[in-house]
């Protein structure tokens, strides 16, 4: 008997996922796919990967209340599917579009010697279709946003649980791996479902005032789930824009708009990486593939370690490892700390990023580290470099966040928790903290390394304009 097979990427749900829903509509038993890429594998301590896996766990277990299982295989796509097509009868395959440079040299290479369908889901609006007059893509995201605003929303189709996949049972499946569980973050489409409601139900109308407060619990923490697809960006946004439409919610629509906006800004990231995929490989702005970057393994390993003597940068960084996840503000303080105060190339961090991000996303992460390094698509301009104590003077006034990650500055008193270097001894002593000892000295002197950045900046763009 001939069969489809729903091949699952970046989609781990049932719900709002058209590509499941046409291959129930072809009216075939269902296959339920998932590749373990060795092209894309990466560490099991990764957290990204053991969120994937217990995502996959959820998932068969969803799967088995509707006459399925999850198939799980191991291998280079092309040959995994040509074997399932070969056994199975398969007829069609059926996946959620991706936009990833290798997504789409993968894609190409599956469609060339099987039927395979893609369909959209993983964005709001296919990035195909924001285009100029001219018909170039949008480089500034302000233009790129309007001109998106006004393209008809695509549409994704709820999933009807009394609908079976008809799955056969005597497909062989390899046993999904051992995955250390992320407390932050329970994976799985109901638990998303359950965070996204919990969100919109209250503090997403504050949104707009608190998001960059990194002392406060005022953001959606959704971004591994719309990285995973275990939400659907579709669900998400409807949801957000039916507050909108609510006459009892009509004064609190500018938290609502804001968080909006960001959605928008994912958009722009997988708009620019499908459009420009070499700013996979190097900044986009040619200007700036040049800048003399520091080579300093002692200063990037402190930066890494969360011990560069700058209580909010050593906070965000110990947040990472310790929650796989960091607060948006401290991403962006952090950033802009590793490339304008230590002019250390920005691809170190994205990496760095990329390793512990729960919700590391390729063409966010990457989009991201370009804007706070100043050489991306819509940068944040290169001579703005973010101030590390004003920055934690605003966005965290009390020391909350650097205390709850930085406990040995948990006694520092509120008037030098942002600046521990100007206690004197005395203090020191008695709040049981020496600088240097216990917490250490500050590895840069912003004082001149804001000019040794400027300079570097300078240099890169002057070789540019020479050429």
């Amino acid at each position: 008997m001939e069969k489809v097979v729903w091949w699952i990427r970046r989609d781990l749900r049932l719900d709002n996922n058209n590509a499941l829903k046409l291959a129930l509509e072809t009216g075939l038993p269902v296959l339920p796919v998932y590749i373990i890429d060795p092209n894309l594998e990466i560490s099991p301590s990764i957290p990204r990967q053991s969120f994937i896996f217990a995502g996959l766990e959820v998932l068969d277990d969803k799967l088995h209340d509707h006459g399925s299982y999850l198939i799980l295989r191991r291998g280079e796509p092309v040959e995994v599917l040509h074997d399932l097509v070969r056994q199975h009868h398969v007829t069609r395959i059926f996946a959620e579009e991706d936009f990833s440079p290798y997504a789409t040299r993968r894609d190409n290479k599956v469609a060339q010697q099987i039927p395979l369908v893609l369909v959209s889901g993983l964005t709001i609006n296919h990035p195909a279709v924001t285009l100029k007059a001219d018909g170039r893509p949008y480089t500034v995201f302000t233009p790129f946003k309007n001109a998106w605003s006004k393209l008809p929303r695509g549409k994704t189709s709820a999933w009807q649980p009394g609908k079976s996949l008809e799955t056969p049972k005597n497909i062989s499946t390899l046993q999904i791996p051992q995955f250390t569980a992320n407390p932050h973050f329970p994976a799985g489409e109901e638990a998303a479902a359950t965070r996204l409601q919990e969100f919109l139900s209250e503090k997403i109308f504050a949104y707009h005032q608190d998001r960059d407060m990194m002392d406060r619990d005022a953001t959606s923490m959704l971004s591994p789930y719309l990285k995973t697809g275990m939400l659907s960006i579709h669900k998400a946004w409807d949801m957000a824009e039916a507050l909108l439409l609510d006459p009892q919610k009509e004064n609190s629509s500018q938290g609502v708009l804001t968080w909006q906006n960001e959605l928008i800004w994912r958009e722009f990231y997988q708009y620019i990486l499908y459009h420009f995929p070499h700013v996979r490989h190097e900044a986009f702005d040619a200007a700036f593939r040049a800048i003399p970057w520091r080579d300093s393994y002692q200063d990037l390993q402190a930066w890494k370690s969360g011990v560069t003597g700058f209580p909010v940068v050593d906070a965000a960084m110990r947040q990472l490892v310790g929650m796989s996840w960091m607060h948006n503000r401290a991403r962006m303080i952090t950033a802009s700390f590793l490339t304008k105060d230590l002019l250390i190339n920005w691809q170190e961090g994205e990496s760095w990023f990329m390793q512990h991000l729960v919700d590391g996303d390729l063409a966010s992460n990457n989009g991201g580290w370009q804007w706070s390094a100043g050489v991306g698509t819509d940068a944040a301009p290169y001579f703005r470099i973010f101030n590390p104590i004003l920055q934690g003077k605003k966005f965290d006034p009390a020391g909350k966040y650097i205390k709850k990650w930085v406990p040995e500055l948990r006694n520092v008193p509120e008037s030098f928790i942002h600046e521990p270097w100007l206690m004197p001894l005395d203090l020191q002593e008695q709040v049981g903290v020496c600088i240097g000892k216990d917490y250490p000295q500050r590895i840069v002197d912003r004082s001149v390394s804001r000019d040794r950045t400027l300079e570097a900046y300078r240099q890169a763009k002057n070789k540019s304009q020479s050429l």
